[in-house]
């Protein structure tokens, strides 16, 4: 039975004005992993794609060969010069940052309730005793016609980069799902207890995020050690998710990422996710699969596919993990087994 009250009055954001010293056992996260300690100047940078010299110009070749590799050894970058409207981001920006400062009982009037995917508040939680991100969140059903024109382009892009038809990645995600989450994470009095967001890779094709406010948080997994990203002004940050590993047949691979909070000042996020169409069939792209590239992945429908990811307890990329047909058994099976383990 899914416990649908997390909170006394259903927000993190409300929770953390009131005075505290010490985080409610609920939000203490154990055994967490720590991020990288170097310094600056010695810290891997996210890699950068500048979308001007990827769709014009004598070295677009050679940027596409860039995003390639991007996306093989990274499955993340910041995305500058992407050409959607500074105004319309710092008018988004504006309208997010004004949607938290509302009173809770005007935010309560979008509130996510049992059995909906839309509203304001909490992640999904399955049980009394369920560990939560120290976090609220809302899902909403549009964000900008200009967003989504600029994931299409990518994908097309990646699309070429992979030597995939051009007509398969456009069949997929053309009219495809998509949806909004913005993430409010208040600052928290002792956030080494806590996660913003645990460890885990998007089940999605590609996200977009938009960073609101300025304070950092996002950090993301690379050969075993987590990285904080830096973000640049005016960048999208652009990830890979398990779709896209799969449909490239392993070829691109998802970020493993997490979001830490701030002991003194609120982030606040907004991710825009690409998906395909529901009535599709998620696998190793058709174009890709000969006899010297056998297909890693099983085969799914996009319906069962949300259906078993939403219903299980996951962890890092072990939602993923269960598609590969090496491990043995169908991928239906393993979710099941998944769930049973909850």
């Amino acid at each position: 039975m899914a416990y649908s009250k997390p909170l006394s009055h259903g927000s993190v954001q409300e929770l953390a004005k009131e005075p505290m010293f010490v985080v409610p056992q609920r939000f203490v996260q154990e055994n967490q992993e720590p991020s990288i300690t170097l310094d600056a100047t010695s810290s891997p940078a996210i890699p950068v794609v500048d979308m001007q010299h990827l769709t014009m110009g004598e070295a677009k070749d050679t940027e596409l060969e860039r995003l390639h590799s991007i996306c093989k050894e990274w499955g993340i970058f910041q995305l500058v010069n992407h050409g959607v409207s500074s105004s319309l981001v710092e008018k988004v920006k504006y309208q997010i940052e004004q949607f938290y400062k509302l009173p809770l009982e005007k935010k309560m009037r979008y509130k996510l309730r049992p059995g909906d995917v839309e509203g304001y508040g909490q992640t999904i939680v399955h049980s009394a005793d369920q560990k939560v991100d120290w976090a609220d969140r809302e899902a909403m059903e549009s964000y900008t016609s200009e967003v989504q024109k600029l994931a299409m382009a990518l994908l097309g892009l990646m699309a070429q980069a992979l030597k995939m038809d051009k007509g398969e990645m456009e069949e997929m995600f053309e009219d495809g799902m998509q949806s909004i989450r913005m993430t409010y994470y208040p600052p928290c009095p002792q956030p080494e207890q806590v996660v913003g967001l645990r460890p885990h890779s998007d089940a999605t094709g590609i996200t977009i995020l938009l960073q609101v406010n300025g304070v950092e948080g996002l950090q993301v997994k690379r050969n075993g050690v987590w990285i904080p990203v830096k973000f640049l002004p005016d960048a999208f940050v652009v990830n890979v998710g398990d779709i896209l590993e799969i449909l490239s047949n392993g070829i691109y691979s998802s970020v493993e990422h997490r979001a830490t909070v701030n002991s003194t000042k609120e982030r606040i996020s907004t991710s825009m996710f690409f998906n395909p169409k529901f009535h599709a069939e998620i696998g190793p792209a058709t174009s890709l699969i000969n006899g010297k590239n056998q297909p890693l992945f099983e085969r799914i429908g996009v319906e069962k596919y949300v259906q078993e990811y939403f219903s299980s307890k996951l962890s890092g990329k072990s939602f993923l993990d269960l598609m590969r047909i090496e491990n043995g058994e169908a991928a239906i099976l393993n979710c099941q087994k998944l769930r049973l383990r909850k």
